[in-house]
């Protein structure tokens, strides 16, 4: 990430700093929103790879991953297997679906961050504690989000995320708020 969190205002910071619970769409986010359709039928999408390892830099950090996708294509499936993160796929109601995730593991839904790009994320976005919205986000979205990442969609947005996500928190536990 090129700017520092000590440039970044401070309720931002005890936004992210409250967040245990970091979820994620799909298209539009570790996607760019393209889809490539092969003779067969079959569908491919482009995601970065740079995803992986901010993963698991929140992991280390202690905040539960999800992936929410209204999106029933197994592709989606496949690279959160890879991706190992929990993934809920063919969801009509992603507002819904994190409430109930977030309350089996103990999270309300204002200790939870959502990353989306379009109007179907608009519930989740507008009930979570920290609305996030890419880069090309779709523009009837983007007076929720609270942070907007710089990369859009698919090109290290979620990397973007991650990464500041590590720079807010590891600050936090070394004490300095810059």
């Amino acid at each position: 990430m090129t700017d520092s969190l000590t440039t970044r205002d401070a309720a931002l910071l005890q936004r992210i700093r409250a967040i245990r619970l970091l979820a994620f769409d799909f298209d539009g986010v570790f996607t760019d929103n393209a889809v490539y359709v092969f003779e067969d039928g079959r569908e491919a999408v482009r995601c970065s790879r740079a995803d992986g390892i901010g993963l698991r830099k929140i992991e280390r950090l202690g905040i539960l991953l999800l992936i929410i996708s209204s999106e029933p294509n197994p592709v989606v499936a496949a690279r959160s297997q890879k991706l190992r993160v929990r993934c809920i796929q063919n969801c009509a109601d992603k507002r819904q679906a994190l409430a109930e995730v977030a309350a089996a593991v103990g999270v309300t839904l204002a200790e939870a961050a959502f990353v989306g790009n379009d109007i179907n994320d608009l519930p989740v976005l507008q009930a979570v504690g920290l609305p996030i919205i890419v880069q090309d986000a779709h523009p009837d979205v983007v007076a929720v989000g609270r942070y907007r990442t710089r990369r859009p969609g698919g090109y290290g947005a979620v990397r973007e995320v991650c990464d500041l996500f590590e720079q807010a928190l590891t600050r936090a536990v070394e004490g300095s708020d810059g």
